[in-house]
């Protein structure tokens, strides 16, 4: 009895005629067994061959999963770290921290793809995974320097990003080890396992916040262990055991469209001439399509998960520790709710679609920063804080003049706790409603609906266009198109937050999302499997 468990896969269990085994996953045949026109078969993957093929394949799903817990793990911390460590630093620095981490993804994955198709890539895995750790380790010492604190961070996060490359290693080496029959559903996995990653990050982070901002401090090493530092050396420690786990379970493997085992000359002859057919009936403009809608549905939820604590923090005056404690628990309701989500869709897809499902996705998260637009006339609490070496900034009689001397009574007499509010050198406090925090608990359920089944159908409509070939190159596309959302989107937000205020950033949001349903009218047709595709021009040509 073999009971195989893939990570975040749907497990089914089928018999093995005449074998006495059974394998767990209808996605993930135990023996390649090809029908014959003289009814006989031939055994073409051993029982060890699939065994040590699939350990490989869900070490590479562990892989992915650690890597995106590496990047949303400090995501509600850095902002208050920032502060703390940096005073000089603000929101525009903000995005750029945030950024760097993709920036440096952006870079890696085309030195570590290339490096992965001339060596084992058990080489890459290692040195990135390396990388990250030594960076993690970097971020949790950036309080140190007596100066320029901000840089340091800013240098820790891309290194962490640069370490993270190993996102098309991990694609490349699912691609070529996966039959065409079991590449889907192991890309859909992939996805599940970055995607889970990037939302469950945060619940790890609300954990460390019982340690608190002082938390204990080891002399001996000048280390630090608190709510900032904490994160980052867990994720090192996430990366060492994933290092341990590819030296102790990875093994290279390739096998062809067939699941036959890649070890002849032949068989790479036959994949580049099939490679060469296929090519020709490819509908690239749905390729590039995918692409983009995959790139919106990243940068809105950059946008939000970098906006999310300092949004929180000016109009609702909550503490660094507060802001972090509750926007880790509101993102970890939302890896609860994503879950599910990832399990409805898969059954809602087969009724009406992954088109349908994709366009209703972006609907919802279309809706949920349409709730957020700010109105009414409660205005936020003002920090007046930040005002001390700086001019009171100018605002017009048109801006709820009449209101700014009833905010001087906001000032702070007592400057030993921690300032609070929305800071009165962002000249938009003073005149901008408050967001209610009903309309922020509600547009995060929405968006908590919309991205994961958005992402979901995004990779498996991207699948399926592509139809039966390697898919790495294409997949490499898709994953630079998430690091330049992930790159474009947190400075985005970040400068027009801080500059604008909220009503612009969200309204700007909203207007993204509506031309990218517009282009999904647009090309809706076009967004189907490749055999579809084959057939119609078949039927066209005949």
């Amino acid at each position: 009895m073999l009971a195989w468990k893939p990570f975040m896969a749907a497990i089914t269990t089928t018999t093995l005629p005449d074998s006495g085994l059974e394998a767990e996953g209808q996605d993930e045949p135990l023996l390649g067994l090809p029908d014959r026109s003289d009814g006989s078969s031939d055994i073409i993957e051993t029982l060890q061959h699939y065994s040590s093929r699939w350990r490989s394949i869900r070490i590479m799903y562990l892989t992915m999963f650690f890597s995106s817990v590496g990047f949303s793990i400090v995501i509600m911390s850095v902002w208050p770290y920032l502060q703390q460590i940096d005073k000089t630093a603000d929101e525009s620095f903000l995005g750029w921290i945030i950024a760097s981490y993709s920036i440096g993804q952006m870079v890696a994955s085309p030195i570590f793809g290339a490096w992965s198709n001339y060596r084992p890539r058990r080489e890459p895995l290692v040195v990135s995974t390396v990388i990250s750790v030594a960076a993690n380790g970097l971020y949790a010492y950036v309080h140190l320097p007596t100066s320029h604190n901000k840089y340091y961070m800013l240098a820790a996060r891309a290194l962490v990003g640069f370490g993270a490359g190993n996102i098309a290693v991990v694609r490349s080496y699912i691609a070529g080890a996966t039959s065409l029959a079991e590449r889907t559903s192991a890309m859909a996995n992939t996805s599940a396992c970055q995607a889970v990653g990037f939302i469950l990050g945060p619940v790890f982070q609300t954990l460390f916040t019982f340690i608190g901002e002082k938390g204990i401090t080891w002399t001996a090493i000048h280390l630090q262990l608190n709510m900032y530092t904490a994160p980052v050396l867990f994720g090192a420690l996430l990366g060492i055991i994933n290092i341990v786990l590819i030296f102790a379970i990875f093994r290279e493997h390739r096998v062809d469209d067939m699941g036959r085992p890649k070890n002849s000359i032949n068989l790479e002859a036959e994949e580049n001439e099939m490679d060469q057919s296929n090519q020709t009936h490819i509908d690239h403009v749905a390729v590039i399509s995918t692409n983009v809608l995959f790139f919106v549905i990243l940068f809105v939820f950059a946008i939000f998960e970098t906006i999310a604590t300092p949004l929180t923090m000016d109009m609702y005056s909550w503490t660094r520790k507060k802001a972090v404690f509750i926007n880790g628990l509101i993102l970890g309701a939302i890896g609860i709710e994503s879950v599910l989500v990832f399990l409805t869709v898969k059954v809602l897809s087969k009724k009406t679609g992954e088109r349908a499902v994709l366009y209703g996705g972006l609907v919802i998260i279309l809706v949920g920063f349409f709730i957020l637009l700010p109105w009414g006339h409660h205005l936020p609490n003002i920090q007046w804080e930040d005002l001390k070496n700086n001019s009171i900034p100018r605002i017009s009689f048109s801006e709820n003049l009449s209101s700014f001397w009833a905010l001087i009574r906001q000032l702070p007499s007592n400057n030993t706790v921690e300032a609070t509010g929305c800071p009165a050198v962002q000249s938009w406090c003073l005149y901008t409603p408050a967001i209610h925090l009903g309309q922020y608990i509600t547009s995060v359920i929405l968006i908590g609906l919309g991205y994961p089944a958005c992402n979901v159908m995004s990779y498996t409509l991207y699948s399926k266009i592509l139809g039966p070939k390697p898919q790495g190159v294409y997949m490499g596309w898709l994953t630079a198109s998430g690091s330049g959302a992930r790159i474009l989107g947190p400075v985005f937000s970040s400068q027009l937050y801080t500059h604008s205020g909220p009503r612009w950033a969200f309204s700007l949001i909203c207007g993204v999302i509506l031309l990218s349903l517009l282009l999904l009218e647009v090309v809706y047709k076009r967004l189907v499997a490749f055999s579809i595709r084959y057939e119609r021009l078949q039927e066209q040509s005949s």
